[in-house]
């Protein structure tokens, strides 16, 4: 690794000349990004390939397109477009709700998405009492400062780390150093080429390490932020000290170890929460896929995995949904645990739930799917305080029969007894959302967490860029909880605090997330190719491989 006194001082020592950089010109840097970042996706897509154990000419190999290169493309996109167009703002309807809330529709944008993501919206929801301003870094004196932000990469999701960093140079305005984590430090090369034309001019840097290079960054004089994606466990490690004791005693005394500001993204223990209602037997086929899908993809190495299935006890086909979940899971392959660790929380979660029904054999690096059925309702409950980050979905009975009642017992639950904050579902039948309408919004109103899916998975938040990502607001660094700040909110919001996705309750054609999709590589290399440069052309390639899925 260059050594860091000399990879930081260039850094920082190009923080004035970003700052002095206008908005265009930042944008053409990015746009030769997405230009590098085409030539390397297939290089990019065949070594997360090789690290996680999928076929490269898969299936399965469509995922890599998709949380790789794809989005990664998508995002840098979205952000020149919005640097593009400053000093004036990419217009986006905005209401107010009744509780005097601000709610902004920024999904989707333009025509192309209609059509690609059939029936989504998205929209932004600003913290109560605080504006619906934008830009801030671009409004009079640039925001930036002239120190670095350190990005620390998780290792899960290969976009994660770039977008990251990206977010930092573009929306916050300053220069930013990424340590790839190491589980995915073989991308390091394949970024190197990807984000030259940031690193050729010294506003960005990658480099590789473990804990101690991170520590040491993290300390560095000229490093004045950190941003960090991982567990709550190395931000505690970073903030406040390796052992509980000393963990205590530094809160105790508010002596943290690092004392400069610090970001955060730290998963979460997802809960879907399905709402009672008429469904038919098509109904419960495809949301058992749907949940299937949340569980499985990614290896469910996703801080956004579906983890805990909320249902009304008394809901009547409540038993017919969980037969159809454990039979999707069951037909779905089991996958590598390319990720450390699996294995033994895994085998903590079976220690502690006896009961808990594999849906395939363990061994050879699988950690098969698994449920865990009927763990109580209960604060501080194993399952619902410990994100697993394997194959594990517990379930939970809520005594509700009917949509009301259910949403006016589920949501304080998922809010209070479940661990986390980033990320939550709601599967709703479009007739019971109608029928008990007033009852629903005031569900989706009070639901604290950053990302929610109405009928898709909140996952695609992550994806489509132009939304916020991060944990609902209030968290400090001595109650961490999900994490503080935003990432990605290519509109460049100020004061975010939720990102809410809604999709028609079943989607056509085959969502990309659904574990059994048949065509995934084939559209995830076009929407890869897509996504640089949209046009008309490029679309009957993606809808055709679509409609193979």
């Amino acid at each position: 690794m260059l050594n860091p006194d000399i990879l930081l001082s260039r850094l920082v020592d190009r923080a004035a000349a970003w700052n002095a950089l206008g908005p265009r010109d930042r944008a053409v840097l990015l746009r030769r990004c997405a230009d590098a970042i085409v030539s390397v996706a297939p290089d990019w897509v065949r070594a997360g390939c090789a690290a996680k154990g999928i076929d490269p000419g898969s299936v399965l190999a469509g995922e890599e397109w998709l949380a790789g290169p794809m989005t990664a493309i998508r995002g840098v996109r979205l952000m020149a477009e919005t640097l593009e167009r400053l000093p004036d703002l990419i217009p986006v309807p905005l209401l107010t709700r009744e509780d005097g809330r601000q709610v902004a529709t920024v999904f989707p944008r333009g025509t192309f998405d209609r059509m690609l993501y059939l029936g989504m919206t998205g929209e932004v929801w600003i913290q109560p009492g605080k504006p619906a301003s934008r830009a801030r870094a671009y409004r009079g004196e640039r925001t930036g400062g002239e120190g670095c932000t350190l990005v620390l990469g998780a290792g899960n999701v290969s976009s994660i780390g770039p977008l990251d960093a990206l977010t930092m140079l573009v929306v916050e305005s300053r220069v930013a150093l990424l340590k790839l984590n190491p589980v995915n430090e073989y991308l390091e090369p394949i970024f190197a080429k990807a984000f030259a034309p940031l690193i050729d001019a010294g506003f960005m840097g990658i480099v590789r390490g473990g804990a101690e290079v991170g520590a040491t960054l993290c300390h560095h004089p000229l490093v004045d932020r950190v941003h960090l994606t991982g567990s709550r466990q190395t931000f505690e490690a970073i903030v406040w000290g390796r052992s509980e004791e000393e963990r205590a005693r530094r809160r105790q005394a508010q002596d943290p170890v690092l004392a400069k500001p610090v970001t955060a993204e730290l998963g979460c223990v997802t809960p879907i929460l399905v709402v009672p209602g008429p469904w038919s037997d098509q109904d419960l086929d495809f949301h058992a896929r749907h949940v299937a899908g949340m569980v499985a993809n990614n290896a469910s190495f996703n801080c956004v995995a579906g983890k805990v299935l909320v249902l009304a006890g008394r809901w009547p086909l409540r038993e017919a949904f969980l037969a159809r979940v454990f039979a999707a899971l069951a037909r779905t392959p089991g996958r590598r645990a390319y990720y450390p660790g699996a294995s033994d929380r895994y085998g903590e979660f079976l220690r502690r739930y006896p009961g808990a029904q594999a849906l395939g054999p363990a061994g050879d690096g699988v950690v098969p799917w698994t449920l865990i059925p009927d763990v109580p309702a209960v604060r501080g409950e194993y399952a619902l305080s410990t994100e697993a980050f394997c194959g594990v979905l517990a379930t939970v009975g809520i005594d509700a029969a009917e949509p009301d009642e259910f949403l006016a017992k589920a949501v304080p639950f998922a809010n209070d007894a479940i661990d986390g904050t980033l990320s939550c579902v709601l599967l709703v039948h479009p007739q019971a959302r109608r029928s008990h309408a007033a009852a629903f919004d005031r569900a989706v109103s009070a639901l604290r967490y950053g990302g929610i899916g109405i009928n898709v998975w909140s996952g695609v938040l992550f994806a489509i860029g132009v939304t916020s990502w991060g944990a609902y607001p209030g968290h400090t660094p001595e109650d961490v909880g999900s994490g503080i700040g935003v990432v990605h909110n290519s509109l460049m919001f100020d004061y975010p605090e939720k990102s809410v996705i809604t999709a028609p309750f079943r989607m056509w054609p085959t969502p990309l997330w659904f574990a059994d999709h048949r065509n995934l590589a084939e559209v995830g290399r076009h929407m890869t190719a897509f996504e640089r440069q949209p046009s008309w052309g490029k679309l009957p390639a993606i809808l055709s491989a679509a409609l193979r899925g």
